[in-house]
């Protein structure tokens, strides 16, 4: 047995069976807590950390859903229900463009599977559950959708459509969130801030669209990752500032550093098309080729132009292999 999270959504927040259409327990008990222990010589233990917290959702008997950075590269998993019962579990599939992660429990884990949704159904200002942190009505908080809108992410992650929603739940990794019909509609990935259309900023979820998921489902269980060849990964951590593209970092051993790219550096062009947003710049990169394109990229340094050829990568290979113990 484990000790459950002590962390709880305030009274007001949490949902009430009647205030919803479906089984809202039962639902919930489809929410497990996932730990994570990652080698400290793994590509991503300096930057997510050796020991990473968060939730997944039973989708089948036995398999979890939930979001990827969790259990990148993870030797150790482990999977906890409401009453603290632990089992442990492995990494079978993680997807570097959705972000989704799929994990098996090596034991029997005996709880409801939820069904999944559609994302698109559901529409701007409809009432959704939040459920992250144990599969209970403390650990859920009911929410709105607030916006559906295209997502950067620094570290060369896009989605075109992205879900928003508000109040933000304060354990979003890989919170399960439950549309107006009590299917999973997505998979909780940041805790970013938004406007709201009045001038104020809100604390807000984004979220993994699961319309995402249900294409590549059966290719994740029998591959471990798309059925494609993997879009090129330059390595680069990088931010919009001032209607530019700037590079935030570049990890030691990726291709961008290799290349000579550097902190500071101001992304100016892609194959000869002009960059302004993050979104331009993953577009270019991506639409050049599959891993291993030789990118041009045009940067500005000290108010000096010039191109720099980057021999592009397939993030994984730089990631260590999920291993069974």
């Amino acid at each position: 047995m484990i000790d459950k999270p002590r962390w709880e959504v305030p009274d007001a927040q949490q949902p009430r069976p009647e205030e919803v259409q479906f089984d809202l327990d039962r639902t919930l008990r489809s929410v497990v807590n996932i730990e994570a222990e990652i080698p400290a010589d793994a590509f991503t233990a300096g930057t997510l950390g050796q020991e990473r917290a968060g939730s997944g959702i039973v989708i089948r008997p036995g398999l979890v859903l939930t979001i990827g950075y969790l259990v990148t590269e993870a030797e150790n998993v482990t999977l906890i229900d409401d009453d603290g019962r632990a089992t442990a579990a492995h990494p079978i599939a993680i997807d570097q463009e959705s972000g989704f992660a799929l994990v098996q429990a090596l034991g029997k884990l005996d709880l409801p599977a939820i069904a999944l949704g559609s994302s698109a159904a559901v529409g701007v200002g409809e009432p959704v559950v939040m459920a992250g942190g144990g599969g209970a009505r403390r650990h859920a908080c009911r929410a709105r959708v607030v916006a559906k809108q295209e997502f950067s992410g620094y570290w060369e992650y896009q989605l075109n459509e992205a879900l928003f929603t508000a109040p933000a739940h304060p354990l979003w990794g890989g919170a399960g969130l439950i549309g107006p019909d009590g299917r999973l509609i997505g998979v909780g990935s940041l805790h970013v801030q938004q406007n709201d259309g009045r001038g104020q900023s809100q604390d807000v979820n984004m979220s993994v669209p699961i319309d995402l998921l249900t294409p590549i489902l059966d290719e994740l269980l029998r591959l471990g990752r798309r059925d494609k060849l993997a879009r090129p990964w330059l390595g680069l951590y990088s931010t919009e500032r001032d209607g530019r593209v700037v590079v935030a970092d570049a990890a030691e051993t990726g291709p961008a550093a290799q290349a000579g790219l550097r902190s500071g550096d101001i992304v100016s062009s892609v194959r000869d098309a002009s960059i302004e947003t993050l979104a331009d710049f993953y577009r270019e990169v991506w639409g050049a080729g599959p891993a291993g394109t030789e990118i041009p990229i045009e940067i500005v340094r000290d108010g000096r132009s010039f191109w720099l050829r980057v021999k592009s990568g397939d993030r994984v290979a730089f990631l260590r292999k999920p291993r069974m113990n």
